[in-house]
This record gives structure tokens, sequence and C-alpha cells, in this order.
């Protein structure tokens, strides 16, 4: 803050203005309720003064309580999602002089209309910001219709919609880092021609929206790069995971061959354990996300490459963003990819010390 707007008061600006210290006040607040005539007259003397308010001594001052709604997957303890939730409870610590408060709503991100039901839920609590999850668009929109409607920003977080207009992203750009997944696919497997992609789906329906935009990234580079590729799909259900060794078994059984496979969502540990307990050393795997059990298979060599999308800074950035936007009247950038990260067991360990002491 330059040193002549800490000499300035409001009563000096409103003297200046020829207007009241509370016209002046919804002026900097950016508040309804003054004429043009007036604003223009105070926003002028603003200029002349270079005048750059304290917002967070103005914060802590109002006193004001804050209320953030978070629409969240379901997940179980080690899954990504925890990562983004500890993210979020540490900006909660670090911006809790604003007197600020997180309610999460669950939903199933397999089920159809689960994702407006917790929305309905949250709705009650009349938050001042949200932090969302997307699912897929219709159901994503009929929320965002409502939250325009009453004025309520919103934040989007691991997957972007950008024609809803959030107030910012955070998260990977899906498309991309699929097409990226490719490339390095196509050095690991050299001169083999068949690959194998693992879903996860309940009823036909994937986890997220995300992992399409991967999938589809990928197969964009396959088609350019490589067209003779022959890639097969193996669906695993969700909430079925006592079938997954059975569906396994039957697949490699008819495709003794294939020695290549991926998958976009974050349990590349369920195929990694698979092999690990049929003794298969020749599969070579790629996934998604830091989670326990994929690191594991990640040092036992049944895992290749993990990319990692660095969860708990995404979930710190929605908390934080909303605070800037809110509280302290900053502009907040639209849209901010988080990197795509290459891990595999040689560089493994120096990105989890590099993410401990960050934390």
């Amino acid at each position: 803050m330059n040193k002549q707007s800490e000499r300035v008061r409001i009563k000096d600006i409103a003297q200046l203005a020829g207007v009241s210290v509370g016209t002046v006040d919804r002026v900097l607040h950016d508040r309804s309720g003054v004429s043009k005539a007036s604003r223009k007259k105070v926003e002028e003397i603003l200029k002349q003064l270079d005048y750059q308010p304290n917002m967070y001594a103005s914060a802590l001052a109002s006193n004001r309580k804050y209320t953030f709604a978070c629409l969240l997957p379901s997940h179980s303890a080690g899954d990504y999602w925890e990562d983004v939730e500890n993210g979020m409870q540490q900006a909660m610590k670090a911006f809790s002089d604003f007197q600020i408060s997180l309610i999460t709503e669950y939903y199933d991100q397999y089920e159809f209309g689960a994702f407006v039901a917790a929305s309905n839920i949250l709705t009650e609590v009349q938050p001042d910001g949200y932090i969302i999850v997307p699912t897929i668009e219709p159901e994503t929109e009929e929320v965002i219709r409502r939250l325009k409607a009453q004025e309520i920003p919103y934040v989007f977080i691991d997957f972007n919609i950008p024609r809803l207009e959030p107030l910012t992203f955070y998260g990977q750009n899906a498309r991309q880092s699929g097409y990226f997944a490719a490339r390095i696919m196509q050095m690991l497997m050299r001169d083999s021609s068949d690959l194998v992609i693992f879903r996860q789906i309940n009823e036909g329906r994937l986890g997220s929206s995300q992992q399409l935009k991967r999938e589809e990234g990928f197969q964009t580079f396959m088609q350019e790069h490589n067209p003779h590729i022959k890639i097969m799909e193996l669906n695993l259900y969700a909430k079925q995971p006592k079938e997954d060794e059975g569906i396994l078994d039957r697949f490699f059984q008819e495709h003794p061959d294939i020695h290549y496979g991926i998958t976009f969502n974050s349990k590349a540990y369920i195929i990694g354990e698979y092999m690990l307990k049929h003794e298969r050393h020749d599969f070579h795997l790629m996934g998604y996300d830091l989670l326990g059990r994929n690191v594991a298979c990640l040092r036992e060599g049944l895992i290749d490459f993990i990319i990692a999308q660095q969860p708990t800074l995404q979930g710190y950035s929605c908390v934080e963003s909303l605070c800037n936007h809110l509280i302290l009247k900053k502009k907040v950038k639209e849209c901010n990819y988080m990197p795509i990260n290459l891990l595999s067991i040689d560089n493994i360990d120096f990105y989890l010390d590099a993410h401990r002491n960050n934390d």
C-alpha cells in the first residue's frame, strides 16, 4: 500500500468529493445505492490520490462471517479427494482471521441426480461462495443456473467447463494431460502394437468428465502418430470391486499378448495389485494420482509412471480465491492449470519430500 493512502481517511475523500462518508464507503466496496455523478466524483478523487484501501484491515473490522459451500465426490480414506480436502482445511486455518466456515456435501459421482440433490441441501445454507467439482455438463449447468440467479460466485476444481463462467478454475488441462500420457506410452511401448484402457464405470457412466477428456486426448495422439496401434477397452465396475479379479482373469486369458495399459482414474493400483498377486512383471502400466496404494505399486515396479496433479494445492487455492474475491476484493485469475508431473520410481521420493516440506 502506498504511504498516501495510509494518511488519507475516508472522511477526507468525502470532503474533497463533496459527498457523504457512506457514499465513499459504498464506492470503495462496489456496492449499489450511489448515483453515477457521485460515483464519478469519488472515483476521480481516488485516482488523484492514488488511494489503495486496506481491505485486509477493513475485512477484520467489519467482523462479518463468510460461509463457503463445497460439492465434492464421495470418497474413502486414502482417496484422491482426501488430499483436496486437506488443502482446503489448510486454507481455512490460514484465513481464519476472516471468520470463514466451510460446509461440504458429498455426491456419488456414478449416480445420476446425486450432484443436484447434494447441491439442494447446500442451498439451505445460503453460502457466500461455492467450490464445485463438476459432474456431467447438464447436471452441472442446472446447479450453476441457480447460483448465477443468486449472484453467488463459484470455483471449479478438477474439471473445467469454461462456458459456465466460473470465477476461477484449478486443475490440469485434462485433454492435454491425456495427449501427454499417450506420448509417454508411445515411448514405453516401442514396437508393440496392442494396449488396453482400463475404466471405472457404473451403469455405463464414468466417474468424471475429466477422465473422458483425458481419454480423448490420449486417443487423439494415437490416431495422429500411431494409427496402427490397436487400443482395447476394459470396463471395471466401480460399485462391484469383488468382480474385478474375474473380469481381469477373463481379459488376460483372451488377450495373453497384451503387455501395456493405462487408466485415467486414480485406481491404477487395482491393476497393479492384480499383477502382483499373479506374479506378472511383464505388464507395463500408467495411471494417475499419488494414492498410497498407487505409490506402493510404483515402488514394486507394477506401475511404470504416475501422472500427479497437486490436489492439496488445488484445494488450498480454491478457498484462497474465494477469500481474495469476496473479502479482499482482489482480481482472481480465471484459469489456473496445474503442472502435468510425470513420476517414476526414480523421482517419486524427491516429489514426495518436496510436498511434505510445503505442507
